[in-house]
């Protein structure tokens, strides 16, 4: 007996019994259906998972922190100097690594405008040029820095947050009066929006240092020049909404001049009252944050774990709350995918009573296949490749149910819109305020290509296993009692 020939009579088989056929095929049908969409559920759910956690800030950057209060001891971090710095770029997976340097013994401020009317604090914040692409950082305007910007003596290049403008204050207005500032989303009587006094990409920004000293003032000046203006992103860093960045070598050289302008030294730090009232000062153990970019969310957790190698423990990432987010959904999918595996078992057990009851009504003809030679081989492969065929159409059935199920969910609103069906779809949505509004836009079932293959594979599997029993039950009957079966 040929493949073909197999094939045939199974088919032939499965169409002489429609109505049991078509029943047994509703059974797999609903157990993969169930199974698919389970399953996309939870991916959905683990896809929300993730733009939430992207919402809340980057996946792939890990923040160090390296505050180092009272003596040295054992225990603590080691130097996380420039020296180091190289040592972490090396990391695998790592793809840059920049401290945030903010200078803490550094004062003054920027003026702009004619006769310096226009006035802002300095909000300073010292970074790797190299490594503010990789960070997020965003240009509305301008270029980023580069480090090896030559303008001239007295000038430094910088870029700056989006709304800095809205930093400058008016100094002819009294401190009372609301014309003294201008802040961002002001508009005027017709509604139109007010600009902030400083044009940041025309105006000349001059940063004036003091040594407040009344019987012998000094002054110095620097000349901010923007090379461009930064996409305000507040799950990059606030400085890209209000501050100013240069490059750390710059931010080094501010506060060296302003210690010799005020004969102040740099004592390497702040300091912190503890609870019991008394004061430890912050040692200078290098920088206090580097922040490293990782090239995949995935290689996060290795990347952790090199730096804590290093002597690091003070480390902050997302990943802990990926992780607990990952195994709760891990858990859901299970409990889903459990539940509807229950109806693929019921599915199972109609396919094992469908062929056992095959073989009762066709015990004479196979006993009529062992008379003629028929190999045990071929007989049992007949009923496996029924039984299959059974699961194997299920599973596709299942699949395309799937897919529609999938796509009603996707589009509830659009539906229930377009059948008029008048509700309080904020409320739905929401579900009492339990629900983020940026969740009610996202898809709430997902269906990738590799859940449709395995659905598919493991609904024919349940097939064959089904009819294994059967087939083998069939090949033990003696081939005269099955001639003389009525």
């Amino acid at each position: 007996m040929k493949i073909s020939d197999l094939l045939k009579l199974s088919t032939d088989n499965l169409r002489r019994r429609k109505g049991r056929t078509l029943l047994t095929l509703i059974g797999v049908v609903i157990g993969t259906c169930l199974i698919v969409v389970m399953i996309s559920l939870g991916i959905a759910i683990g896809k929300q998972n993730e733009e939430m956690l992207r919402s809340y800030g980057d996946l792939t950057k890990i923040q160090i922190y390296n505050y180092s209060y009272g003596g040295t001891t054992e225990n603590s971090p080691p130097k996380l100097d420039d020296a180091m710095l190289e040592t972490l770029k090396a990391i695998p997976h790592v793809i840059a690594a920049t401290p945030q340097y903010r200078p803490q013994n550094l004062g003054g401020q920027i003026y702009a405008g004619k006769n310096d009317r226009y006035q802002a604090y300095m909000d300073v914040m010292g970074m790797d040029p190299a490594s503010l692409q990789a960070m997020g950082v965003t240009m509305l305007s301008g270029q980023y820095l580069t480090g090896e910007e030559v303008l001239g003596k007295n000038k430094i290049p910088v870029i700056v947050g989006e709304n800095y403008a809205y930093s400058f204050e008016d100094t002819r207005k009294s401190y009372n009066s609301g014309k003294r500032y201008v802040y961002q989303g002001m508009v005027d009587a017709q509604g139109n929006p007010v600009p902030p006094f400083v044009d940041i990409n025309k105006d000349k920004l001059t940063l004036r240092m003091s040594n407040y000293d009344e019987t012998n003032p000094k002054t110095r000046e620097y000349e901010l020049v923007v090379m461009g203006v930064m996409k305000s992103d507040y799950n990059v860093g606030y400085y890209t909404d209000s501050g100013i960045v240069m490059s750390i070598a710059n931010v080094k050289k501010l506060e060296e001049a302003y210690q010799k302008l005020t004969g102040s030294k740099n004592n390497g730090g702040g300091v912190i009252i503890s609870g019991s009232g008394g004061v430890m000062r912050e040692q200078d153990n290098g920088y206090q944050e580097v922040y490293l970019k990782v090239d995949d969310v995935d290689n996060v957790a290795d990347v952790e774990n090199a730096v804590k190698d290093l002597g690091y423990t003070e480390i902050g990432s997302m990943t802990q709350v990926r992780e607990q987010l990952q195994a709760e959904v891990r858990k859901q999918q299970m409990t889903l995918g459990g539940l509807a595996a229950v109806s693929l078992l019921v599915a199972a057990l109609n396919i094992a009573n469908t062929m056992t009851m095959a073989i009762y009504e066709r015990t004479k003809e196979i006993g009529v296949m062992k008379v003629l030679g028929c190999p045990l081989g071929k007989i049992r492969g007949m009923f496996l490749v029924e039984s299959g065929a059974i699961g194997f159409i299920g599973g596709i059935v299942g699949v395309v149910i799937s897919y529609i199920v999938s796509f009603v969910l996707n589009n509830l609103q659009t539906i229930i819109a377009f059948l008029g069906i008048q509700q309080n779809m904020d409320s739905m949505n929401n579900m009492g305020g339990m629900v983020d509004p940026m969740m009610a836009t996202s898809q709430s079932s997902i269906i990738p290509p590799w859940l449709v293959l395995l659905a598919i594979a493991f609904a024919t599997l349940v097939g064959l296993l089904s009819g294994v029993v059967p087939a083998n039950r069939a090949v033990k009957i003696s081939a005269l009692e099955a001639i003389r079966h009525e």
